[in-house]
């Protein structure tokens, strides 16, 4: 299942991250994709933020992985400069440790996803405006989808 969605400014990212945390769910893994700058980190601490996370989220660039412990874990991980090689690093045991994971530059490690995600595909259009591309793979994804349009 596919959306394209339009957020004209942060307050809407907001709204659509809130959405996204009414509707979380155990192993939940949403991949985020898009250029420098597009809003890939805003949203993921926009939704931490939601689901009570209390501690500052910043981009995971330079960790890899960031473990935020709160009622629901929330594990954020950008695997930029990982350059698609994420043998070695315990990827896969995040995807059933019972949080939510969010992971940016996804589409760099297409073949260490699980089968069952969400993927959001983020484009600028201006200096406040994005669109989203928002897939699902299964169907707990699409009910997801579902849920937020």
């Amino acid at each position: 299942m596919e959306a394209k969605i339009i957020l004209n400014n942060e307050e809407d990212t907001k709204k659509l991250a809130k959405k996204f945390a009414k509707s979380k769910f155990k192993n939940m893994i949403v991949c985020l994709d898009g250029d420098l700058g597009s809003g890939k980190t805003f949203f993921s601490k926009s939704f931490a933020k939601e689901i009570g996370i209390n501690e500052a989220v910043t981009s995971p660039t330079f960790t890899i992985i960031k473990e935020y412990e709160g009622k629901t874990p929330f594990y954020h991980i950008d695997v930029y400069r990982l350059n698609g090689d994420v043998e070695g690093i315990g990827l896969e045991e995040y995807f059933d440790k019972g949080g939510i994971v969010f992971i940016e530059w996804s589409s760099m490690i297409k073949n260490f996803l699980p089968k069952e995600r969400i993927e959001i595909d983020i484009k600028r259009i201006s200096e406040t405006k994005r669109e989203l591309t928002i897939t699902s793979y299964g169907d707990k994804y699409d009910r997801l989808l579902g849920e937020v349009l």
